[in-house]
């Protein structure tokens, strides 16, 4: 009797311990809390799950590319190249960071985040019909942690064993529990390859051979570097699951490529293409009067927004010996005209950006809260004092044009670095302070142009070079410039993509968007903080100092921001009646068929 017992006992115990282990898996997972939609939702709030497929939907792009190969990161790739390979897990726009079920159907994460178990849907397939496979995901991931970019390697190469679980599943055990955002990354953000079609071509090598693939879209045709053709897989194995109900409408999407921006806008606004967010607010103001507009065939929308908008700056590289010190940046910063510059060239239409994650409540002000001294107090030595003791403001000016003030400042500033004028010439040890702003967009050169004025009053020669494309990107990889105007976009829930950005390991590695340069223990530290972050509070602690850290390390000069998206459109594009919480979702709109005959044809 009492063997019987014990007998069921032990099977008891295993029932429960299976009964546990099918109850973790999940339909969904969110960075912090829960996610928002149960697990028989029938489609996302943010879309038109009766919306009419068809049509082809045309996008203009600036430069060109030369690359279809999702592992290599040298070289431009494509634009839309993200519609070819399925990641495992899909992420929503309503919610901060939140991903549901695609090729794994559900997901497995123990509290502590230690691993993450992934469950195939059966139904997973590439383009050719064959199965996507735990050997497929094993070998993406393989991949991209020795083959990837030095973020990829990075983050992917946290993963230190893999197991094959029953039902389909792969479990991945990471080096340890600190990395909180990891099983999302790794979710949403690693794409699927197939190892039959990567696994006897050099990975590390750019090509424009057509991929497979297992996404909503696959590449029907080319012109390098010109246009580049998708067409909706019409048996897309996953396009009735709740996720991508009423998205990926269109039957074909093309991106055409323009070398000019001028002809890029000119192209918009005779049909040649359909859809344009505009990034210039003085363009928006000044371009867009034209006959499709007056007669309603184009529609201007402006939607705010209230998400972070994320860093637009001058960048100087502090690679470079001239960029190295702290106060010599400062001293540059202090020649910008943000003032004049945003009245005479963007008519007063942009908000001066004074934080690495401004329009939202992840960025700093005001003085350090004690939750943030705590992280602070450790690295007081290794710190400037204003990051304790004052709140971060950019140099301001009346906006006349006469930076007087600011230029004393900055010329103060220099002499007491060690910097003298000699014959109109700003020297120090035989040399003059010299150096290149490198650009790409003709856009820019008005600032540059600018900003090399107010730097030839201090006695300052910058150079400002128009690079193609391709030279372009070649230097941006190898770090081969001296100033660049760049921007960092961020989401509602920052995480390891901070440490490409600022990160002092992969700032020593070619690839990086560590731009700057950041070296910092402190830099480093805060972005583990973050990384680690167990609650939104944690998080959002953490950001703060970050953000208080990199500002007054003066890496960048920060320019301007707006918290408004604008649009223009041919009015036979339709879309949802609900935006979500990141802003417009493209995927999610339409085409009206009979409208866009009567203006097409």
């Amino acid at each position: 009797m009492k063997s019987l017992i014990s007998a069921l006992s032990v099977v008891f115990i295993s029932y429960l311990f299976c009964f546990n282990l099918y109850a973790e898996k999940s339909h969904g997972i969110a960075m912090h809390g829960k996610p928002k939609y149960s697990e028989n939702f029938k489609h996302l709030d943010y879309v038109n799950p009766n919306a009419t497929k068809g049509g082809t939907i045309k996008f203009g792009s600036y430069g060109s590319f030369d690359n279809l190969n999702r592992v290599a990161f040298k070289g431009s790739k494509a634009a839309g190249l993200g519609y070819v390979n399925d990641t495992l897990m899909r992420r929503v726009w309503d919610e901060a960071f939140t991903l549901y079920g695609l090729i794994a159907e559900y997901a497995d994460m123990p509290d502590d985040r230690s691993s993450i178990t992934f469950y195939l849907n059966p139904k997973a397939t590439f383009h050719d019909g064959s199965s996507i496979t735990r050997d497929d995901v094993l070998f993406s991931l393989e991949t991209f942690q020795t083959k990837g970019t030095p973020n990829q390697k990075k983050t992917y190469g946290k993963v230190v064993s893999t197991e094959m679980i029953s039902d389909n599943g792969i479990k991945m055990n990471f080096v340890n529990n600190e990395d909180k955002e990891l099983p999302l990354i790794i979710a949403g953000f690693l794409p699927i390859i197939p190892k039959k079609y990567y696994e006897n071509i050099d990975v590390t090598k750019t090509f424009l051979d057509i991929p497979l693939g297992s996404g909503p879209y696959k590449v029907e045709n080319l012109d390098p570097g010109r246009q580049i053709k998708y067409e909706r897989v019409k048996n897309y194995w996953a396009k009735d699951l709740p996720v991508n109900k009423g998205q990926y409408n269109f039957d074909y999407i093309i991106y055409d490529y323009y070398k000019d921006v001028s002809v890029l806008i000119e192209a918009f606004k005779v049909g040649d293409y359909d859809y344009r967010r505009e990034y210039n607010v003085k363009r928006w103001f000044t371009e867009y009067d034209f006959d499709a507009v007056s007669n309603g065939d184009v529609i201007l929308n402006e939607m705010k927004n209230d998400r972070p908008v994320g860093m637009n700056a001058l960048v100087m590289n502090s690679r470079k010996e001239l960029f190295n010190n702290r106060r010599i940046r400062l001293a540059l910063s202090y020649a910008y005209d943000h003032e004049w510059i945003n009245k005479v060239i963007h008519e007063n239409a942009y908000v001066r950006t004074d934080s690495y994650f401004d329009n939202s409540p992840l960025a700093s002000s005001g003085l350090p809260s004690n939750a943030e001294l705590e992280l602070l107090n450790p690295w007081k030595d290794k710190l400037p004092n204003e990051v304790f003791n004052k709140e971060f403001v950019p140099p301001k000016t009346d906006g006349s044009g006469n930076n007087r003030s600011n230029l004393l400042i900055a010329k103060k500033i220099l002499e007491e670095e060690g910097w003298y004028i000699n014959n109109n010439k700003l020297m120090k040890d035989g040399k003059e302070f010299k150096f290149e702003f490198l650009i790409i967009s003709p856009s820019d050169e008005k600032i540059g142009l600018a900003f090399q004025k107010s730097l030839k009053t201090l006695g300052i020669t910058m150079d400002v070079r128009t690079v193609d494309s391709s030279q372009y990107q070649a230097r941006l990889l190898n770090y081969d410039f001296d100033m660049i105007k760049r921007y960092w976009g961020v989401s509602l829930s920052p995480g390891n993509e901070q440490q490409f950005y600022w990160g002092s390991d992969v700032g020593k590695k070619d690839g990086s968007r560590n731009y700057s340069g950041v070296d910092s223990p402190v830099v480093d530290a805060l972005i583990e903080k973050l990384i680690s972050a167990k609650t939104r509070e944690e998080l959002t602690t953490a950001i703060h100092a970050l953000d208080r850290v990199l500002l007054w390390g003066h890496y960048v000069i920060p320019l301007y921001h707006s918290n408004t998206d604008r649009i223009a459109y041919w009015n036979f594009l339709e879309y949802p009646d609900q935006i979500p919480l990141y802003g417009i979702v493209i995927d999610s709109w339409w085409i009206n068929q009979s409208k866009h005959s009567n203006i097409k044809n």
